[in-house]
């Protein structure tokens, strides 16, 4: 009896990654119905890892108020678990601030409905908190996130600023750390994050994820100094230096403010991976399979399939990436790194035809290449 592990992310606007993961496990068991087939959801820290982990993990959603990104409170969903024996929580930014249809200006945007989760967190005992940081709608180097943890800022006016955002950047003179939650001293913080860019620069928060949030063009520079002259002001008051630290730049910056109050910054699929017992399952396997929506130079840059081929080398499994569509000029690139790169799309389509019937190209597409994964076992 041949052991398929089925680990996939979503195909974002048609189906969630269990869905995936059921889809291509039915196209498997078309061809090998006798196989044990494990499915696992996958995510890199963005929409979706709460449901990842606890399709696999014994644990508990908690949905409370929290201000999104423009101060009004909606509810917001979080988990909590047990993790290498100890309380744990994880959170999803964009359960908060979510980019699609963020309310608002980016100017106006803060992160302040985070900071308020992780403290609701904290209320609950939890030793290690797990922070997702893909999908946020702000760009505001997490000072939202801070005044919400107890960091006090003073603008020009000597005036406190209570729920800052991206636009009170420009006037802060002051930032007192006194006041940060002592709670955060004895717990393990964890940033979660696919992208390695630093707080700044041409290749920081601003310059890469600003105008997909609403930064016009020509602002970017300003802004990129309104969040740089910031950081030289917090720093020194925190007593750590993060701006250039990998991932600072995740979550327009609130990598950095939680790398600045002690957090570690983790691949978010590699440490989803180990939480759901991806990693563990592999061991033995005689075959992997991945895929996501779109497969493209970003995949190789700390997603989930990559998460997965990486633990699957690691064990000697062979591992088939299957996404909707693969990008040419990437082709090579993701071939180095996947035994085979698959699109489930077998004729000419729309884009709103392909994500219709996606559960049936999945199958299919699958069906097909445990045809010619048996082949290759015979040989």
């Amino acid at each position: 009896m041949r052991r398929i592990v089925v680990a996939p992310d979503s195909f974002k606007g048609s189906l969630g990654a269990l869905e995936v993961a059921d889809r291509i496990a039915a196209g498997i068991g078309r061809v090998l119905p006798e196989s044990r087939i494990d499915r696992f959801a996958m995510a890199d820290g963005g929409e979706g890892s709460i449901d990842a982990v606890l399709a696999t993990r014994h644990g508990q959603r908690h949905l409370e108020p929290a201000a999104d990104a423009m101060g009004t409170a909606v509810p917001a969903q979080f988990a909590t678990l047990e993790e290498g024996g100890r309380a744990a929580a994880l959170l999803e930014v964009a359960q908060v601030i979510a980019l699609p249809k963020a309310p608002g200006s980016v100017e106006q945007r803060s992160s302040f409905g985070v900071g308020q989760q992780l403290r609701r967190a904290l209320d609950l005992g939890v030793r290690q908190v797990f922070v997702g940081l893909g999908g946020s709608s702000t760009n505001e180097a997490g000072v939202g996130l801070l005044a919400a943890l107890g960091v006090r800022f003073t603008g020009a006016d000597g005036r406190p600023i209570e729920r800052p955002a991206l636009r009170d950047l420009e006037h802060i003179v002051a930032a007192d750390f006194a006041g940060l939650d002592a709670r955060l001293r004895d717990v393990r913080l964890l940033a979660l994050t696919d992208i390695d860019s630093p707080l700044c620069g041409a290749t920081g928060a601003t310059a890469m994820f600003g105008p997909q949030k609403g930064v016009a063009s020509e602002r970017v520079a300003l802004y990129d100094g309104w969040i740089r002259r910031f950081a030289a002001l917090c720093e020194p008051a925190a007593g750590r230096r993060a701006a250039t630290l990998p991932g600072a730049g995740a979550a327009g910056g609130i990598g950095w403010a939680l790398q600045l109050i002690g957090a570690e910054a983790r691949s978010g699929a590699l440490a989803i991976a180990e939480m759901n017992g991806l990693d563990a399952a592999l061991a033995g396997a005689d075959w992997a399979l991945t895929g996501e929506g779109r497969s493209d130079a970003q995949t190789l840059r700390g997603k989930a399939p990559l998460a997965v081929a990486q633990l699957a080398r690691r064990r000697g499994v062979a591992v088939t990436l299957l996404s909707g569509a693969i990008a040419e000029d990437s082709l090579r690139a993701l071939s180095a790194h996947f035994d085979g790169c698959f699109s489930i799309i077998p004729r000419p389509m729309t884009l709103e035809a392909a994500m219709g019937h996606a559960g049936e190209l999945l199958a299919d597409a699958a069906e097909q290449l445990t045809r010619l994964r048996i082949a290759l076992w015979r040989d």
